[in-house]
C-alpha cells in the first residue's frame, strides 16, 4: 500500500430472530471497542473471504458454532461518507432460541423483543435501528414467519 492511501475495510454482522419466541438476539460486547454497548454478531472480512463466509466465521467464533439451515437476508449495506468502509447487516431467523457459548469478545447476552432491545446499543447498531426503512423490514419478516408458524408451514 502506498503511503496516504486510505484501506477499505468491510465487515459484516446479523441480528437473529426467532420465529417460535418473536426475539432477537443481542450480544453485550467486551473489551477495548465499544465496550458494555449491545451488538449483533459479526466482524470483519478478512482477506479473500466472502461477506457470506466472513460471517459464517464470525458465528462460529463468537457464538461456538454454526445455525443449521442458515439463510442471510440482506437488511442494510451502510457506507461511509468517505468510502472507506462498508458493513453488511443480515436478519437470520432460528426456529428455537440457543444459549450461544461466547468468546472473549462478548460478555453476555439475551434474547428480548425489538422494541425492548437493551442499552446502550452499539453506536453502528444504534445507527441502523433509527433507520424507519430498516425496522419496516424487521416488522415484515416477523409477520410473515408468525403466519407461517401458525400455519404450521
Amino acid at each position: 500500500m502506498e503511503p496516504g492511501t486510505i484501506k477499505n475495510l468491510e465487515g459484516c454482522g446479523a441480528l437473529v430472530y426467532c420465529t417460535q419466541t418473536q426475539r432477537y438476539l443481542f450480544l453485550l460486547r467486551n473489551g477495548a471497542r465499544h465496550s458494555g454497548s449491545w451488538g449483533l454478531v459479526g466482524g470483519k472480512v478478512e482477506s479473500g473471504e466472502t461477506v457470506a463466509t466472513a460471517l459464517i466465521r464470525e458465528i462460529r467464533e463468537e457464538m461456538g458454532g454454526t445455525i443449521v439451515d442458515l439463510k442471510l437476508i440482506p437488511i442494510e449495506k451502510f457506507t461511509a461518507d468517505n468510502q472507506t468502509f462498508v458493513y453488511h447487516t443480515f436478519l437470520i431467523t432460528v426456529d428455537e432460541e440457543f444459549a450461544p457459548v461466547l468468546n472473549d469478545e462478548h460478555r453476555g447476552y439475551c434474547w428480548v423483543p425489538l422494541e425492548d432491545h437493551p442499552k446502550p446499543l452499539h453506536p453502528g447498531v444504534w445507527r441502523t435501528f433509527n433507520f424507519q426503512s430498516v425496522i419496516k423490514k424487521l416488522k415484515t419478516v416477523e409477520q410473515f414467519k408468525h403466519q407461517l408458524l401458525e400455519q404450521n408451514l
